[in-house]
């Protein structure tokens, strides 16, 4: 899969360009109904498969602080883009000149000029151009200009609601892995890198990397079962999210127990995959107290990694 970071310096040469336009936070199922109409069509028409989207996301460039947290940073985004059959992505800066295109220069300078496209494929909720003034009505009036094909994807429905990162997000506010797993069509993952901590973790024998995620989302404060993947490599692990209200009661922190590691990690990468969540957050009445439950987590996780290995 190609990747072009700066596409208002270069064109997208491939052969009949099938473009979709969008962030893709999550590249949740909805999003994949639209990249998998994006794929049908560039092999019926053996053109190639494109994707546009836009970093940063519109929201975190007009409201840089009160935007959401994403659920994929840019290089997993790519990664699940890849796994769906897309063949070349634009990484689109969103910046004042951007922002700035009424959707009639968007079209003809970004979709048509630049990106060469022979059909765009987008969602239900499309929206570009200034002030997102541009719907799908004034994108297919310009592609009549322009000489390109467009196509628009219903909105897919689960349990009667619509399947949208917001949904998502929501879901993993309230710790529901369960829902937000089957929205996603596959476990939620967050990355971060490992941070030098108080080491309190090691002082009761767990000793804990301590993780500062990439403006990802967040689930709600608990104990949960993931995996690690960290250096190539991949590693059971209970994590805990929350304020530790048995030692100290501070900020929010995320730290992940890796079974049978060992070594310093601080400054690494690291990919935490959530697959179940196994209680709240508690306050035990002594440390011996939070020990002993912190032992039978782990004995949970590993039990659960040896039945999924069944």
């Amino acid at each position: 899969m190609r990747v072009i970071h700066d596409i208002r310096a270069t064109r997208l040469d491939d052969s009949n360009p099938v473009l979709t336009i969008g962030s893709f936070d999550g590249v949740h199922l909805g999003h994949r109904a639209i990249l998998d109409a994006v794929v049908a069509r560039a092999n019926a028409n053996g053109g190639t498969a494109a994707v546009l989207t836009l970093r940063p996301h519109p929201r975190e460039f007009f409201s840089p602080g009160h935007a959401p947290s994403l659920l994929t940073h840019t290089a997993k985004k790519l990664e699940l883009f890849e796994q769906a059959g897309i063949e070349a992505v634009v990484v689109l800066r969103f910046d004042a000149d951007v922002a700035a295109l009424e959707p009639e220069d968007f079209v003809r300078e970004i979709i048509a000029d630049r990106c060469r496209a022979k059909a765009v494929v987008v969602g239900h909720d499309f929206r570009f151009g200034r002030n997102a003034r541009g719907d799908f009505d004034l994108l297919r009036e310009l592609s009549q200009r322009h000489g390109f094909d467009v196509e628009q994807v219903p909105p897919l429905l689960m349990d009667g609601e619509r399947v949208s990162s917001t949904l998502i997000r929501e879901r993993l506010l309230l710790g529901d892995l369960e829902k937000a797993e089957a929205f996603l069509g596959r476990p939620y993952s967050l990355v971060g890198r490992i941070v030098p901590g108080r080491h309190i973790g090691s002082t009761i024998g767990f000793p804990t990397a301590n993780i500062q995620p990439h403006h990802s989302a967040i689930p709600a404060q608990g104990v949960y079962i993931c995996e690690a993947k960290l250096a190539g490599a991949q590693y059971p692990a209970a994590v805990n999210i929350g304020v530790a209200p048995t030692i100290r009661n501070e900020d929010l922190t995320i730290e992940a127990f890796l079974l049978d590691f060992s070594g310093n990690i601080d400054g690494s990468e690291i990919e935490l995959v959530f697959r179940q969540r196994l209680r709240s957050e508690i306050k035990f009445p002594t440390v011996q107290d939070l020990i002993a439950q912190i032992h039978k987590d782990v004995e949970a996780t590993r039990a659960f990694f040896v039945s999924a290995r069944a």
